[in-house]
């Protein structure tokens, strides 16, 4: 791992700003927020779990003010698994985009969900067979009140799990950047999960113009890297804010800046870890030793990082947007 500083981010005093309540539905886990900033007021759409032997998840719904004060939480699940559509067994790990008006988000499917594999070896569980997870969109009404399925954009056989829009369409084409697991080899450039660049056409289906934009290079990043939030636009560059995770399983955040006209195009990026686990809330859960990003949030040119701890709980740290992406700029 890089021995360079890290940025200052300045976590919330009163993390983690949401954690497993009541008997049902999000009993166990709450983590791996989205987030969008409406109307003075932020949003968290979080990932839920209720029974680890299932590990079938659902999405609750909190409001929080700009003090990061919690407004409303949602006693009901706010979007549950669609039982009629054979992928969406469960759902999981949302990020949410606005498009012209429009609130699009995008979450991982699969028909076979299964906690994460310390966590099964814990509990003594089974692995799973074998099973391939893919994107869904959905568009979601003003009020948050109603979603549309609009249905799976990724690759059937690219097994994928981090997949973020870009808030506005690059050369007149809806943008994203994923991480096609099965991508790897000498026919896709990279030996370990990586980032990639891709359009959706009017169908919304994820077309076959793919790149390449980054891949692991850093040993804290060895063993794959995926997108966290959804790209910032800056004067200097889309701010990609990601994570990577090395052999032991250690997830860490990193961060990038990509070329504003082809983001497929990496103008600088962290050497180091921007963000690495060191509170009791990211050492110790169902996945130790892990802050995954999920969600940000800007306001008065402060960047509001959202992210899991230890895939247990929801939390938040801060710093100031300038700081960050010169810090990006100089830890190349």
């Amino acid at each position: 791992m890089g021995s360079g500083k890290h940025a200052k981010f300045r976590r919330y005093e009163k993390n983690p700003i949401l954690a497993p309540v009541g008997n049902s539905w999000e009993k166990l886990a709450t983590f791996n927020p989205a987030v969008i900033y409406v109307d003075r007021k932020i949003h968290l759409f979080y990932r839920a779990i209720g029974d680890y032997k299932s590990y079938i998840s659902s999405f609750g719904h909190a409001i929080f003010n700009e003090k990061l004060e919690l407004l409303e939480r949602q006693e009901k699940p706010w979007l549950i698994p669609d039982m009629r559509i054979w992928w969406e067994r469960s759902i999981e790990d949302p990020r949410i985009t606005k498009i012209n008006g429009g609130l699009y988000m995008t979450y991982v499917v699969t028909p076979t969900p299964a906690p994460p594999i310390k966590l099964r070896r814990r509990l003594n569980l089974p692995d799973p067979s074998e099973s391939i997870t893919r994107i869904h969109l959905i568009e979601i009404n003003d009020d948050f009140s109603t979603v549309k399925r609009i249905g799976i954009i990724t690759p059937y056989d690219a097994d994928e799990r981090d997949t973020v829009l870009f808030p506005e369409r690059i050369n007149g084409k809806i943008a994203l950047l994923h991480r096609p697991s099965r991508w790897i080899g000498e026919n896709y450039g990279t030996e370990r999960p990586s980032i990639w660049f891709a359009y959706l056409n009017e169908e919304f289906w994820m077309s076959y113009d793919h790149r390449l934009v980054m891949k692991p290079e850093e040993e804290w990043e060895s063993y794959k890297i995926g997108p966290g939030c959804p790209p910032i636009k800056t004067e200097k560059g889309w701010l990609l804010i990601y994570h990577g995770v090395d052999h032991d399983r250690c997830y860490r955040v990193g961060a990038a800046l990509l070329d504003l006209d082809e983001p497929w195009k990496v103008i600088a990026r962290s050497r180091n870890p921007i963000m690495v686990p060191e509170e009791p809330y990211e050492l110790f859960g169902d996945m130790p030793k892990v802050v995954f990003p999920e969600g940000a949030v800007v306001i008065k040119d402060e960047l509001y990082l959202f992210y899991g701890g230890a895939d247990k709980v929801c939390c938040v740290a801060n710093i100031g947007l300038h700081e960050l992406v010169d810090h990006i700029l100089n830890d190349t």
